[in-house]
């Protein structure tokens, strides 16, 4: 109890110090604030994440260096790998669009003031509602059929995330615990319905479903890469996030809910329904993030085999981190999931030239992670001292 204890330190009191430092902010008596005032937060708020990756690259180097590989060959061929040519680009815009998706629902839930750590489970239920839908009308025609399906994914990942939202809000159970409980719950239900309901009628069970309708495929987009729809579809999530947590009354209500719960319910907001919102429509964006995997995938099938990590590739866990560096922004979150995007494709080119372990690509995500999240801290606390200093300057 006392690790989850943590975590959720870690997360809500940078954010309720930043709260605190924008209410400061528009507080002050200061007439209009100069562009140092303006920029200086942000640049700092950029700097610090990057600082922290390029620290975490460092000991990957020296980790790299102890296996008797050479730092600069290795990750000369995690940029070749990631960004070197239309095809490597098209690759890392795939790896990064679930980390999108989940990312900017890990935006909204963050900015709500609850910790949403049930992206895998909301991954495998949006795949899964997705996928019967599909077997259920497979003739639908494709110009239908495909929404339905985005609608649909967004429908079973909205379901899995408003559980543990309704947990929270009304009976005070930790969202850190059922989020994670939920998780393990979606990838036992996976792995029942693969072994027989779902599964492709063969004499060879395999954890997999049968070649699901043509026209529920994603159309992959012009230019002769793999890239196709979600990778747009993904980008448009992004703007309807961003629209809703700063342009709606929604997110007025969703933030303030975060800044102060207190303070919200005594104005007369229905803090228990926010919280429980704020999880679903997390829960919808990992779902959508389901769905284009299945739907967008080379075999067109929803595959179990490997377990739900083999399906889900982390993306529940690495978009947390993609929505940290992005600084909880679901528009700034775009770049930060091409960013590790990247590494992830990167990182298989770096293993096959350098021949190291692939225990090394796992470790070296997870040191970025670990300085990602652990930068979260200093990040607040530099981002208000810049504020300060430009708003004397002023």
């Amino acid at each position: 109890m006392s690790a989850c204890a943590a975590l959720h330190n870690c997360v809500e009191r940078p954010l309720h110090a930043e709260a605190r430092g924008h209410l400061m902010t528009m507080a002050s008596d200061a007439p209009a604030p100069n562009m140092v005032s303006r920029l200086a937060p942000r640049l700092v708020a950029l700097a610090v994440p990057i600082t922290a990756v390029v620290a975490a690259l460092a000991l990957g180097a020296i980790m790299l260096i102890a296996l008797g590989a050479s730092p600069l060959s290795g990750y000369a061929a995690l940029l070749d790998g990631a960004f070197g040519g239309w095809n490597a680009l098209a690759d890392t815009a795939l790896k990064g669009m679930p980390l999108l998706l989940v990312g900017v629902g890990i935006c909204i839930a963050f900015r709500t003031g609850v910790v949403n750590l049930g992206g895998e489970g909301q991954i495998i239920a949006g795949a899964l509602v997705a996928t019967i839908v599909s077997l259920s009308i497979p003739g639908t025609p494709r110009v239908i059929l495909v929404p339905i399906l985005i609608l649909a994914g967004a429908m079973g990942g909205a379901l899995w995330g408003a559980i543990p939202g309704s947990l929270k809000a009304y009976y005070g159970v930790s969202e850190i615990l059922s989020t994670i409980m939920m998780n393990i719950i979606a990838a036992q239900f996976l792995s029942f319905l693969l072994l027989d309901w779902l599964a492709e009628p063969q004499e060879i069970r395999i954890q997999q479903t049968k070649r699901l309708s043509p026209n529920g495929d994603l159309p992959v987009l012009p230019g002769g890469t793999r890239l196709h729809l979600g990778v747009v579809i993904a980008i448009i999530v992004a703007v309807i996030g961003f629209i809703i947590l700063f342009k709606s009354s929604l997110g007025v209500r969703l933030r303030a809910v975060g800044h102060n719960p207190h303070a919200s319910k005594y104005a007369g907001m229905p803090v228990q329904r926010s919280v429980v919102e704020a999880l679903a429509i997390s829960g919808a964006c990992a779902g959508i993030a389901g769905a284009v995997l299945v739907f967008g995938s080379e075999s067109h099938r929803l595959i179990g085999e490997g377990g739900a990590i083999g399906f889900t590739q982390n993306a529940g866990f690495n978009g947390i981190v993609t929505a940290l560096f992005g600084g909880l922004h679901p528009l700034a979150t775009i770049p930060a999931a091409f960013l590790f995007g990247g590494l992830l494709t990167g990182g298989i080119k770096l293993q096959r030239e350098l021949q190291v372990p692939a225990a090394l690509i796992v470790a070296l995500n997870g040191v970025i992670v670990i300085f990602v999240v652990g930068s979260l801290k200093l990040r607040t606390r530099l981002s208000a001292w810049a504020a300060r200093v430009g708003g004397a300057a002023q």
